[in-house]
């Protein structure tokens, strides 16, 4: 079993992650906490904040096994579609459901893989005030886990000027089993369960972000 989706080559995925661990370092200074809390084998769906095209990447490399994201699907293009598949990555419509790639995350989820999902969608917001179901409806097909992962700092704060290599730091909570019941109430429910606890986290990391600044 490779945790990959079929057509994906292992040796690219692991490369691909080698670079994506060092791309951003000339430009930030990245700060990682809590990676011993990612289960190293078994299903995990993995949900995170996401407010610029840098946190999957950043996510993608940090982390101690292989990942599967669900990728909006205008990314799918020429040669980036080529190697966004080669290395194991999963095009989605993001307008509406999209069947085809949740079946194939549940193929992933089923032979023991983790399955990355930005549960906001396509508002990117990275505050996590909404969150569509994908992620609860993987939950209760598969059995997996959830793993909220929390990452700030890629973006500017407005009416700042850009530091030199400012921090952005990436911090991984605790996996849990949320309770995701039958029907649309259950999807709702086990949503609502996944949204808050990435909610928190978030909150967390803000807080210790803003003590950080307070000692500087």
């Amino acid at each position: 079993m490779t945790g990959l989706p079929p057509g994906a080559t292992p040796w690219l995925h692991d490369l691909g992650r080698t670079i994506a661990r060092h791309l951003y370092r000339p430009a930030y200074r990245i700060r990682t906490a809590g990676l011993a809390r990612v289960p190293r084998s078994g299903p995990v769906v993995l949900v995170a904040n996401h407010s610029s095209m840098i946190e999957p990447q950043l996510i993608f490399g940090m982390l101690p096994r292989r990942s599967v994201f669900l990728v909006k699907e205008e990314l799918f293009t020429s040669v980036a579609g080529w190697g966004l598949r080669r290395i194991g990555q999963v095009p989605v419509r993001r307008s509406a459901p999209d069947r085809a790639a949740l079946l194939t995350a549940v193929g992933v989820l089923r032979e023991g893989g983790l399955v990355a999902v930005f549960p906001e969608g396509s508002r990117g917001a990275g505050d996590v005030s909404q969150a569509q179901r994908g992620a609860a409806w993987l939950v209760r097909t598969c059995g997996a886990v959830v793993l909220p992962v929390a990452v700030r700092g890629t973006l500017r704060p407005p009416d700042t000027r850009r530091r030199l290599r400012p921090a952005v730091d990436l911090l991984v909570g605790e996996p849990f089993a949320p309770a995701v019941g039958p029907g649309s109430a259950g999807l709702a429910h086990g949503t609502e369960e996944i949204r808050s606890r990435l909610a928190a986290l978030v909150r967390t990391l803000d807080e210790r972000r803003q003590l950080r600044e307070e000692k500087a």
